[in-house]
């Protein structure tokens, strides 16, 4: 097996781990229905986005 000659330097190591320590999204609560929801989008399952009615959501059977 080959071994690096040199090694790599801080940098390209930071580099290398910055997605190691990717977080989730955070959500919030929509306060029409209490479902969780992504902030700054409309609810994806009563279709309200700041208090007011924006899409039309078709129920689920």
């Amino acid at each position: 097996m080959p071994n690096p000659k040199r090694r790599h330097s801080r940098q390209r190591t930071a580099k290398r781990r910055s997605h190691d320590f990717l977080t989730s999204p955070s959500l919030s609560e929509c306060p029409s229905c209490h479902e969780r929801k992504l902030p700054h989008q409309i609810c994806p399952k009563c279709g309200v986005y700041k208090g007011r009615d924006v899409v039309a959501v078709k129920e689920k059977k």
